[in-house]
């Protein structure tokens, strides 16, 4: 079988490079893989296995030749250059909000829908980082006693800014140690030491764009419309690792044991939950790590057939590159791409 020539488009950002190095670790089987990014970028140097490949600038031209291409430029960018790369006849997996609602796109988490991939027409929705880590410990929960309704707040890390806000975190860091008022740049507040309920603009309702994407994207990758969703999401000083209290009715009776021995063996999930020794997953132990780590998980008698989770996954990696990477996967495995 020939080996898809692969673009990685917004290579020089935080998760461009991610994805640059999950292509590499996982050996993903590309014939030759391209960096692309903006024009003020080009010429650059990326890492790249044993080397360094350099940053060619993104034109519609781009994707002739390129069999898929991992989008990571932010959702201007990605509507702008997805529908070049399809006309090309290259398969688009996209990590920006652009697609992601579109009847006509999957919006896939392998671990929970592989098989939307089957009607893709070109372009393939990478989940918000948020929402991927939730549905992936959702899932089998869910196939064994259909959610209800879902309460989730999230404890989200500056990485899921970009690298101006990893660097603002810092310097406020910085300023404050040495009794300098700290500069807010990235954020409405300052984010050292404080918590920002507020993530994205303010839309219908007072919630938030992150909020609204994890209420619809959560239905559209369970495939079940019936599952109620309500979130409150919140930026904390963390750089890499996002964190969700996870509140969950279910239809049918369960125990925190029966949820724990589920999970246990749900593709992609890792349980840590042990109290009594101080054993819960945490931002520094997910940071890195492939999988979506749950713990803390308790019964709430407040409702019928209630559960709490705690579940940490690092948003950079399972929530944006690695998701993308295993999309990738699985249109080679199924034979999706035009190789």
């Amino acid at each position: 079988m020939s080996k898809p020539v692969v673009a990685v488009a917004g290579a020089t950002g935080a998760v461009g490079r991610e994805m640059l190095k999950t292509l590499e670790q996982r050996d993903f089987p590309a014939s030759e893989v391209i960096a692309l990014a903006s024009s003020r970028s080009a010429g650059t140097k990326v890492p790249f296995k044993d080397g360094e490949l350099t940053v060619r600038e993104m034109t519609p031209e781009s994707f002739k030749g390129v069999d898929l291409a991992l989008f990571s430029a932010g959702g201007a960018t990605s509507k702008t250059f997805a529908p070049h790369a399809v006309a090309s006849g290259c398969v688009v997996v996209d990590n920006s909000s652009a697609w992601r609602m579109d009847p006509k796109v999957p919006l896939v988490v392998p671990e929970v829908n592989p098989d939307d991939v089957d009607w893709h027409t070109g372009i393939i929705a990478n989940p918000n980082c948020s929402t991927i880590q939730m549905v992936v410990a959702l899932k089998p929960l869910h196939d064994a006693w259909t959610i209800k309704r879902v309460v989730v707040s999230t404890y989200q890390a500056v990485s899921g800014t970009g690298q101006k806000a990893i660097e603002e975190l810092d310097r406020q860091v910085r300023q404050m140690f040495n009794g300098i008022d700290p500069e807010v740049k990235v954020y409405p507040h300052r984010i050292a030491f404080n918590c920002l309920p507020q993530i994205d603009v303010f839309s219908l309702g007072d919630y938030t764009f992150e909020e609204i994407k994890m209420i619809k994207e959560t239905a559209k990758i369970m495939g079940d419309e019936s599952i109620k969703v309500t979130a409150t999401t919140v930026r904390v000083p963390v750089f890499y690792g996002h964190s969700e209290s996870v509140n969950v009715e279910f239809e049918k009776p369960v125990t925190a044991g029966e949820a724990r021995a589920v999970l246990s063996q749900a593709p992609g999930v890792q349980v840590y939950d042990n109290p009594g020794e101080k054993m819960y997953p945490m931002p520094i132990m997910a940071a890195g790590e492939d999988e979506v780590f749950v713990g803390r998980i308790r019964q709430d008698d407040t409702v019928d057939n209630g559960l709490n989770l705690w579940i940490v996954a690092d948003n950079i990696r399972k929530g944006a590159a690695l998701n993308a990477v295993q999309i990738a996967e699985l249109l080679l495995k199924k034979g999706k791409l035009k190789v």
